[in-house]
């Protein structure tokens, strides 16, 4: 979608990839990012979905001496671990069923250039461990291949919303991974702690929109304006767009007002900040209250976002915890409280198992 490809400027390897911002923080990041794009260190790079890490991950890429090279992007959160595997270091014909011929991976794929691994939290212990192998020799094993594989020359930049170092002590995530990809470590701060950015973001988005939809709206009143500065934007840059996205297919004048928002950013936005000690409210505290308070169904709601990549798999994981939480355990009563019907059950406990969702219910018994 064209305005997705605006939160980097005009292409993945474009010299004009950029941060939008003035804020402190995005300053400090672009100056940190012209100084770690001089070398072929390792970086982790940290901050809640939908802020912007990929864009980041590209600003480093065409500042280094690989621009002109593939930046090859992998979505960790969006595989099974078998399919993981092979979009990784791919696989040699008649290893498994479907493969007809040979497919190089990604990372064959990134050769002399960057590889970004998007969700690196969502990995398996399995996969963690042949990507820790790869870090460490630099040497593909493809699936189905006998003995060593070609040496690779690639960058690797990962990223994660998750907090690895409590993933660690959870025994989720190898220790050792980590500290080799937590070489350089950036931070993203999310829109609410930057707000100053949010009037600049929108003229970008409104200008990419324009240009490439011929929209009728050209600009938006200040009144709206205001309400988007004020609003907290718990999905981040991603959950702007799309609410700019709408305004601008949407809105039948060339000037959009405070009345073409969406109706939780009008009345959030109208309020101003929250306290500080609130806790924030999460894109999975959203998805609950529309399964159990709005009573959409499991498959409309949280499936198809999940399959779509629009949310990650620690976000299902969540929902799926709450449910846990409220029912004690019983998953029988967490898939009436999807308003899932009873000959769904086995497909939902199916779904959940194939990726990696399906908690122990125990835990939840105590």
């Amino acid at each position: 979608m064209a305005v997705r490809a605006a939160f980097a400027g005009s292409g993945r390897r474009s010299p004009l990839v950029q941060l939008v911002g003035v804020s402190r923080q995005i300053v400090e990041l672009r100056e940190e990012i012209e100084r770690v794009a001089r070398s072929d260190a390792k970086i982790l790079i940290t901050g809640e979905s939908g802020v912007g890490k990929e864009v980041v991950a590209q600003c480093i890429h065409v500042s280094s001496q690989r621009s002109t090279t593939n930046f090859v992007v992998v979505n960790c959160a969006g595989l099974p671990e078998t399919l993981l595997e092979s979009e990784l270091f791919g696989h040699v014909r008649g290893s498994f069923t479907g493969a007809y011929r040979d497919k190089p991976g990604k990372l064959e794929m990134a050769h002399e250039g960057t590889v970004f691994l998007d969700e690196i939290g969502e990995m398996t212990l399995r996969m963690q461990g042949l990507l820790l192998r790869f870090l460490e020799t630099g040497e593909l094993q493809k699936v189905g291949a006998d003995g060593g594989g070609r040496v690779v020359n690639v960058r690797v930049i990962a990223a994660t919303n998750r907090n690895l170092r409590e993933m660690i002590t959870q025994g989720t995530f190898r220790e050792d991974l980590f500290y080799r990809l937590n070489v350089i470590c950036l931070d993203v701060p999310p829109l609410r702690e930057r707000r100053e950015d949010i009037p600049l973001l929108v003229d970008h988005f409104l200008q990419l929109l324009t240009r490439d939809k011929g929209c009728v709206v050209r600009a938006i009143a200040a009144d709206a304006t205001n309400a988007l500065a004020r609003y907290d934007w718990p999905g981040n840059v991603r959950q702007l767009v799309n609410v700019i996205e709408r305004m601008a297919i949407t809105g039948r004048d060339p000037i959009a007002t405070i009345d073409d928002l969406p109706a939780e950013v009008r009345v959030n936005g109208a309020v101003g900040f929250r306290p500080k000690h609130e806790r924030r409210r999460t894109v999975a505290d959203d998805l609950y209250k529309r399964l159990t308070e709005e009573h959409e169904s499991f498959w409309s709601c949280v499936y198809t976002l999940y399959m779509d990549r629009e949310i990650t798999r620690g976000t299902l994981r969540e929902v799926i915890r709450t449910g846990l939480e409220e029912t004690r355990g019983n998953y029988r009563i967490v898939a009436r409280l999807f308003n899932l019907e009873a000959r769904d059950y086995k497909r939902f406990l199916n779904f959940l198992r194939k990726h990696d969702c399906q908690l122990p219910f125990k835990e939840f018994r105590r």
